[in-house]
């Protein structure tokens, strides 16, 4: 007797979206090629990797990176990531003494052209609120303990303004490309919780 391969079931969340979804154009209330290109620009065209590219600049050209601490918003449209969620930005720089850390205690207001989709647990109101009470606490939890010398900055993102990390550039990427220093840089990593991966595939030392 032949085995067969069944794959999973939906979730009900996926079935209830599609059963939106299919409502939403039955009623001609939007559009499919629009939809399509919605969708293909936040799975595809928006997301860390559109941040990986800007902190890998800021690690390989200092010209780059005075401008982007200096004005970020014009600094990271450089790269065409500009719109909605983007429009008003800073930059914040790790450095061996200060760790900097994002959170968004009203809402969840988060930098969508560079970071993409908040993650659940930024928008959950127990890091909402301890990240600003307990921001070392936290950080422990995400796996990353940091010296008690090292300062923690918390920066709370407002309809106005949104910030994003730029991590310290991990050791031995002398030699990297920017799409090599690109690969090593995680969302985490930009919003504060994590250090930017080392090369060995580790969240190691970092310069």
């Amino acid at each position: 007797m032949s085995k067969h391969r069944h794959t999973e079931p939906p979730s009900d969340l996926v079935l209830r979206v599609k059963a939106l979804e299919s409502l939403l154009l039955e009623k001609g209330l939007v559009d499919a090629a629009a939809l399509d290109i919605l969708i293909d620009t936040y799975e595809n065209k928006v997301g860390p990797r559109n941040g990986a590219k800007v902190v890998a600049r800021a690690w390989a050209d200092p010209a780059y990176k005075t401008r982007l601490l200096a004005d970020a918003t014009t600094a990271i449209a450089e790269f065409g990531f500009v719109g909605r969620q983007g429009e008003d930005m800073l930059v914040v720089e790790n450095t061996p003494g200060i760790h900097n850390l994002t959170v968004c205690t009203l809402c969840s207001c988060y930098p969508w052209p560079v970071l993409g989709l908040p993650p659940v647990w930024y928008k959950a109101a127990p890091y909402r609120s301890r990240a600003v009470h307990d921001p070392r606490g936290v950080l422990r939890e995400f796996g990353l303990e940091l010296p008690e010398d090292v300062e923690i900055r918390v920066w709370d993102s407002t309809a106005e303004l949104r910030y994003l990390v730029l991590p310290e550039r991990p050791t031995g990427t002398e030699s990297f490309s920017e799409d090599e220093l690109a690969s090593l840089v995680t969302r985490d990593a930009m919003i504060g919780v994590a250090k930017a991966t080392a090369p060995d595939g580790t969240a190691g030392a970092n310069t």
